[in-house]
């Protein structure tokens, strides 16, 4: 997999790299084609991994105690933390990482510490189900019917965000365990972790500032301008931050269209208004039609992708 014209792995190792704190930037990998690539972006790869433990299946505790053992073994090397950077995360801020390693040494009570994001559901409000019958996936709490409250009421959750893991050695090789008992909390507001190929479009789209060349073809109203009470496009206000990106784009020499439906079932003619709106509102474009053109890409807030149908 590639993003932005560059391995996922590489994201990785430079994170490691950009690290103050992280003395040895070490890829497990059972093939030897991706640990070319490592190397070629500065890792070391000094073993491949087993086979039996590069399935599908396989736990992230299997890796790490195989490459603890083995540089032990070969090397009399044993790292006193280990930081653990999924190819999967290519969005990560590295001062993170020696944050995260400061606050372990801080604490030698933790076995490990995890980053975290606000979780986008509330467990509170989750079920399992048992011959038929829904069980709350939280039970014996002092909430009463927490799943029956409001959203805002609840405590706050959080989830792993599979960004920066930091534990002792010790707790890997003696607990037997990538966390141990007591998980040290590292919050941030994001989660770009890449489990599919549709995340992976998606975080090539949300990067779209890279974007040179194509057209983008902007909807006014709900887009580019709020939505207008009765339809009375004399009372629209702009929406600063779409017509910021609009003009991000059109800065960097994307050609931009912009559409709208106006006075397309009344038959008043909005087009004078519309212009002076645009100027006033500072939006630079190309082109202003009233109707839908041909595009690369359409930004519409009446758009659904075929998964909602």
């Amino acid at each position: 997999m590639s993003i932005m014209g560059k391995p996922l792995l590489a994201y990785s190792i430079e994170h490691s790299l950009s690290s103050n704190l992280i003395t040895r930037t070490i890829v497990s990998t059972d093939s030897t084609y991706y640990a070319e690539i490592a190397k070629s972006f500065g890792a070391e790869t000094p073993f491949l991994r087993p086979v039996e433990i590069a399935q599908d299946l396989s736990t992230d505790f299997e890796v790490f105690f195989h490459a603890l053992n083995h540089l032990q073994k070969s090397e009399n090397y044993l790292p006193e933390i280990v930081v653990h950077l999924r190819p999967t995360h290519p969005v990560r801020n590295p001062e993170h990482i020696d944050k995260m390693i400061e606050l372990l040494k801080a604490n030698p009570h933790w076995d490990s510490i995890r980053s975290v994001a606000p979780a986008p559901e509330t467990p509170y409000k989750m079920w399992f189900i048992e011959n038929d019958v829904l069980k709350p996936v939280i039970g014996n709490t002092n909430i009463n019917e927490p799943y029956n409250q409001p959203r805002q009421s609840l405590p706050p959750t959080f989830l792993q965000n599979a960004s920066i893991d930091v534990m002792w050695s010790k707790t890997i090789l003696n607990k037997h365990s990538m966390t141990g008992d007591i998980i040290g909390a590292f919050i941030m507001t994001d989660n770009y972790d890449i489990d599919t190929y549709s995340d992976l479009q998606k975080l090539n789209i949300t990067n779209g500032e890279n974007f040179s060349g194509k057209t983008f073809c902007f909807d006014i109203d709900g887009v580019v301008a709020q939505l207008s009470p009765g339809n009375d496009y004399n009372l629209s206000k702009p929406n600063k931050t779409v017509i910021e990106k609009v003009n991000s784009l059109y800065e960097k020499g994307n050609y931009i269209i912009l559409f709208t439906a106006r006075g397309s079932k009344t038959g008043i003619d909005w087009q004078e208004i519309t212009k002076n709106q645009m100027q006033e509102w500072g939006v630079n474009y190309h082109e202003l039609k009233f109707g839908k053109p041909a595009a690369d890409f359409y930004i519409d807030d009446r758009l659904i992708n075929i998964e909602q149908l």
